[in-house]
């Protein structure tokens, strides 16, 4: 992990780490976690969830939610990305995840370059999951909570391949789109699906 100032001393005042899993599939919810970790109980080897392989991020998985201080998901469903655009969804799901905390942080650190408003001092941070523990462990709840939908997703609709791709707009997704149609879970409002199913570009 990177150095990072933090803006307050977090022995003190409870930090909330926010990230996002998501953005970019056209299908499926955007999923966020927020996480408080526990400064007594330390946690080796936090790390951007796409940097570390499958098992290791399913070890840290257990391990914060054993060892955190508190820890939430949010999310915002197909149908709101398309009534609301992908990033009023994402900084909706994020202000879910951290309203959904047991424990109130007195501050919020978000990855990325702007923070919603969480009626706390929140703070954005540009590559946070590589430098901020809290943001890496909000990514690693997220990614593994949002993998696991997909699974799941993948069993009840084994033809899209939902498992492998994450519902992200890869070739093999893309045809299996144009050949078996659009389920109730795909984001009505993104160009692909908005052209499988007939509809020309997303405004």
């Amino acid at each position: 992990m990177s150095s990072f100032v933090y803006p307050c001393d977090v022995t003190r005042i409870r930090v909330a780490g926010v990230d996002e899993v998501g953005r970019g599939p056209l299908v499926g919810d955007v999923v966020t976690a927020a996480v408080i970790l526990d400064p007594a109980r330390p946690i080796a080897g936090l790390a951007d969830s796409k940097k570390l392989s499958e098992k290791r991020r399913l070890s840290l998985y257990d391990e914060i939610l054993d060892k955190a201080l508190a820890y939430a998901i949010g999310r915002c469903s197909p149908a709101e990305i398309d009534t609301l655009n992908i990033l009023h969804a994402t900084l909706l799901a994020m202000q879910r995840a951290v309203a959904g905390l047991s424990l109130a942080p007195g501050w919020v650190l978000v990855d990325g370059n702007r923070t919603p408003d969480f009626g706390l001092p929140a703070l954005a941070v540009v590559k946070g999951d590589a430098l901020v523990a809290e943001i890496s462990a909000a990514s690693i709840l997220a990614k593994v909570t949002r993998d696991r939908e997909m699974a799941e997703l993948d069993a009840r609709f084994p033809d899209y391949g939902f498992a492998r791709h994450k519902g992200y707009p890869t070739a093999e997704h893309l045809a299996r789109l144009q050949q078996f149609g659009v389920t109730e879970y795909h984001r009505r409002s993104f160009r692909p699906v908005r052209e499988a199913l007939g509809l020309g570009e997303s405004s």
